[in-house]
């Protein structure tokens, strides 16, 4: 389970939202293992007064928040982490000094979703890679 919140100035954001979910989601399955289906994105678009940010960057200033299962290997976040660095400023045009990614985990108990603990549920993907 992995979940995305992905934060930017409205007026930019939302013209790229769709090309930003699909390759946020091709990283979550190439490092994660993540199904197709399994896409969880929520874009919170603010106005620029609301979306302070440090000296140094444009108004591509992006922040994504990941909510995760405890269980990947430092290496999995890692390559995760290089690979939305890379492909967003590739294909998305945001650069690496725009961007910034912090990964928030939780253990498997904290979860619960399809009326179930995380810590119950069979999921069709591995969380310890």
């Amino acid at each position: 389970m992995a979940q995305y919140k992905i934060y930017g100035v409205r007026e930019n954001l939302t013209p790229i939202r769709e090309k930003l979910s699909a390759v946020i989601h091709s990283c979550s399955m190439d490092a994660l293992g993540l199904p197709e289906d399994k896409r969880a994105h929520r874009f919170i678009h603010l106005d620029k007064e609301d979306f302070m940010m440090p000296g140094g960057r444009s108004k591509a200033y992006t922040i994504l928040e990941i909510s995760m299962i405890e269980g990947r290997t430092a290496e999995t976040k890692k390559k995760l982490i290089h690979l939305l660095f890379d492909r967003i400023q590739e294909q998305v045009g945001i650069t690496h000094m725009d961007l910034e990614i912090c990964i928030y985990e939780s253990p498997p108990c904290n979860w619960g979703f399809r009326g179930m603990h995380g810590d119950e549920i069979k999921l069709s993907y591995k969380i310890d890679v």
